[in-house]
């Protein structure tokens, strides 16, 4: 989250729990954590909301156990330990992913949480499952000496969503997070079976959809339609990124002509869209306004990045009329010849 100077904790309870299916222990606490000593609080308050984006917003779907429990612990804050009990059984014995790990299963009490124009009450869960290891320094009378220990590194939690008490369409408000190691193995557990919620289609969801569905249209699919060079892909990609850091709408007419260029190309891309949204279970608008934040993330998946065998990896950042590709007959070997004015 962009501003969580004003937030406060209420109530934290840690419980351990998840993958009951591969034999993972259920441990429930009985008491909530002390958070207002040596700046616990403030460090958790960080770890735990730093990663979430206001703007990738869902709606928590109604009549299932979590959409039950936390609605009653907004109407009867005093079951907070009863509610979180119930919310850990629950996480445990949905998640039994092949990916799924057992770990740390938080439930907090955020209050004073900026929310539009107001401060308002959220409730958050939240799950860390990987251990980094540290050295401790111990002080003894003879000088330091040095014991490996195993915790959690304070980057982020793989799994977070941080709830309002915001009725849309009948739901209730969720931001959600999940890692990016998360999302490989049992994300899909966290979003859909777990809290079972769904993306609001807004800004942030189109462009975003967009952009990953633009990645492997000109990664994939254009290649097995039509004759291209990893060149030419690369160039496709830079114009992509670049009309959705240079334009405050996305039009899809507008995006053919400017992109894909030739009719063909374009009348393949919106074929690929439709069968993007079926196999995808997604709706993407063909008119809608740019979302920043969501092309800054997007950003780092368009890497232009021509591979060479495994000698070599040249970046592109534009100017694919100073390339140049060729075969050489006498070692058997492609190449490409590469023009510049000067070497930095």
């Amino acid at each position: 989250m962009n501003d969580i100077s004003t937030i406060t904790i209420k109530s934290l309870i840690v419980h351990q729990a998840g993958n009951a299916a591969q034999g993972g222990q259920l441990l429930l606490s009985d008491n909530a954590l002390e958070t207002n000593e040596n700046q616990l609080g403030e460090i958790l308050i960080h770890f735990l909301l730093k990663p979430i984006s206001e703007s990738e917003q869902y709606r928590m779907e109604p009549d299932n156990l979590v959409y039950t429990a936390i609605t009653q612990l907004f109407n009867q804050p005093n079951q907070f330990l009863t509610v979180s009990k119930q919310l850990a059984e629950h996480f445990h014995l949905k998640s039994s992913s092949a990916f799924a790990k057992s770990g740390e299963f938080y439930v907090v009490q955020f209050q004073q949480v900026p929310f539009e124009s107001q401060f308002v009450n959220a409730i958050g869960l939240f799950h860390t499952s990987n251990r980094e290891s540290f050295l401790q320094p111990i002080i003894s009378g003879n000088g330091i000496q040095l014991k490996i220990e195993d915790g959690i590194e304070l980057k982020k939690p793989e799994k977070a969503v941080l709830i309002f008490n915001k009725e849309v369409d009948g739901g209730l408000l969720s931001y959600a997070f999940e890692s990016s190691t998360s999302k490989q193995g049992d994300g899909a557990f966290w979003k859909h079976q777990f809290l079972q919620i769904a993306p609001i289609v807004n800004s942030y969801y189109n462009t975003n959809e967009a952009l990953g569905m633009c990645k492997l249209f000109i990664s994939n699919e254009l290649n097995e339609q039509f004759e291209t060079t990893k060149t030419d892909q690369i160039d496709m990609l830079q114009r992509s990124m670049e009309y959705f850091k240079t334009h405050d709408n996305f039009q899809i007419e507008e995006f053919g002509k400017e992109v894909l260029h030739h009719p063909e190309v374009i009348d393949c891309f919106n074929e690929y869209k439709q069968q993007y949204e079926v196999a995808k279970q997604v709706s993407i608008d063909d008119s809608f306004n740019i979302n920043l934040e969501a092309v800054q993330k997007q950003q780092r998946q368009f890497k232009s990045i021509l591979k060479l065998d495994k000698n070599f990896h040249v970046y592109i950042h534009g100017r694919k009329d100073l390339m140049e590709k060729g075969y050489d007959e006498r070692t058997g070997k492609h190449y490409y010849k590469l023009y510049f004015d000067e070497e930095k």
